[in-house]
């Protein structure tokens, strides 16, 4: 066929896709999800996304842990927070440093002052304090001081660092949480509830009742931390990295492990359709050559590919492929390989097969035997254009198939588990209990994302299944 021919073929094909609703819709969608393939390819590569994807949580220390997308806010009426950051080696708007050296002596003082705005509607999630020194004699002593916006000046914690690189866990921290209700139940004497946190004493408003009950109003305005180090010598040094963790973070919100799920979200897109094309494409042409070879040759060969057919049919497919991950740790492209192989001899075939023994007996295949024709010249020319057609939306349907499979894998345990999919984040918020604590969001993103490939390759395949078959085209 001519280069205009081909041209011609698809506008016609395009032409007649987009006669059907259906067939707009999937168009659509797949444009769609290709755009998203090809951003998540151009703006994080392969490598970069697998090497953020396996990282530590120290990759993403800075970012807050189970954090719903920003958006979220449209629902829940709600300010709600975000992550605020002070690092003191760096010069950034509200943070100071001052030394102070004590005279008479090799002893100095480190100020570190952090000032900011809390303006949201409840409170922050974390509360860190990251400590950078060199000291080589005794360990510097440090003191963290919190002003609240009435002016009110609370001492958070005083303590001894223990390694150059240190860390205050204040937001989980006993001895935090002990000095805070030392200092406010000497100032309110009433019962403290088990339900007043660090946080809450910290960036809620104290009152004798909310002490009484642990709910506590956000005590928005101007704060103010001071963290004071006392270094005994005059070549040690200290910076700190203040982090005071939101709840809302970046589009699609982070998991257990701080990760943005962007990430899984924008990788998995490429991932599923190379996983779910690729499967559908070899396994629909394996099986169309074998059925074709059965159809046209028939006797032996057609007995020995029907039988096969047969105990491939009534071989549990799901258990088996689950029986062969458990014991073998597979990466998603053998997995890939594996399906396929346990898919060639499918129910395909003999649907196939019936198309070819009917047009072998039509006359232009007869005409071509009489000429001479070889048997490879039939079944290319005359026999494969002609169940193409039928084939295609099969092939075009199978595809969700395939990429619901992987999600399953991976939803079992049993996928790739270093490869940032849709499956493997399913699998990682079921592991810990997200629909249980109501993080919604963290199974909502990735199963949007199948449905709408799921969507997408449907209404392409029942579009094009229409153009093939006249009587399911619409009055």
């Amino acid at each position: 066929m001519s280069a205009t021919g081909v041209e011609y073929g698809l506008k016609g094909v395009v032409k007649e896709l987009l006669s059907y609703r259906a067939g707009i819709v999937g168009i659509g969608l797949l444009a769609l999800l290709l755009a998203i393939s090809i951003y998540a390819i151009v703006a994080i590569p392969y490598e970069e996304a697998i090497k953020m994807w396996r990282g530590q949580e120290a990759m993403w220390i800075d970012n807050p842990r189970t954090a719903a997308p920003e958006w979220v806010e449209m629902f829940v009426g709600k300010r709600l927070p975000r992550t605020i950051k002070f690092d003191s080696r760096l010069q950034q708007p509200g943070t100071s440093k001052s030394v102070i050296e004590i005279p008479a002596t090799d002893m100095k003082k480190v100020v570190i002052t952090c000032r900011f705005r809390y303006d949201y509607d409840e409170l922050p999630s974390e509360f860190n304090v990251f400590l950078f020194s060199n000291f080589t004699g005794s360990a510097p002593f440090v003191k963290v001081v919190l002003r609240k916006p009435s002016g009110e000046e609370v001492e958070v914690i005083r303590y001894v660092v223990r390694v150059p690189d240190d860390r205050i866990y204040i937001s989980i921290s006993g001895a935090v949480l002990s000095n805070l209700l030392s200092q406010y139940t000497a100032k309110y004497p009433v019962n403290v509830s088990d339900r007043v946190t660090q946080l809450s004493l910290m960036f809620g408003r104290v009152t004798p009742s909310s002490l009484e009950s642990g709910d506590f109003d956000v005590e928005k305005g101007d704060y103010t931390i001071t963290i004071e180090a006392t270094l005994f010598s005059r070549s040690d040094d200290l910076d700190a990295r203040v982090v005071i963790y939101g709840t809302v973070h970046g589009i699609a919100g982070t998991d257990h492990l701080r990760r943005p799920l962007e990430i899984a979200l924008l990788w998995g897109t490429p991932i599923a359709l190379a996983f779910g094309l690729t499967a559908s494409l070899v396994t629909t042409f394996l099986q169309m050559l074998i059925a074709v070879m059965s159809g046209w040759y028939g006797g032996l060969v057609d007995s020995v590919i029907q039988r096969v057919t047969e105990l491939y049919m009534v071989i549990p497919f799901l258990p088996f492929l689950i029986l062969i991950s458990t014991f073998y740790k597979i990466d998603i492209w053998v997995l890939l390989a594996v399906i396929i192989v346990l898919s060639i001899f499918g129910g395909g075939i003999k649907s196939t097969r019936a198309l070819v023994m009917q047009l072998r007996e039509y006359p232009y295949i007869e005409a071509a035997r009489a000429y001479g024709a070889s048997s490879f010249r039939i079944i290319t020319l005359y026999i494969i254009p002609k169940i193409l057609p039928p084939v295609v939306p099969g092939l075009i349907g199978a595809v969700p198939g395939y990429v619901f499979l992987e999600a399953a894998l991976s939803l079992l345990g049993l996928g790739d588990p270093f490869l940032p999919t849709w499956g493997k984040v399913i699998s990682d918020a079921a592991d810990n209990g997200a629909l249980y604590r109501g993080l919604y969001y963290w199974v909502l993103e990735p199963s949007l994302m199948l449905m709408l490939t799921a969507f997408a390759f449907a209404s392409l395949g029942f579009a094009l299944d229409k153009i093939v078959n006249p009587r399911l085209r619409e009055l």
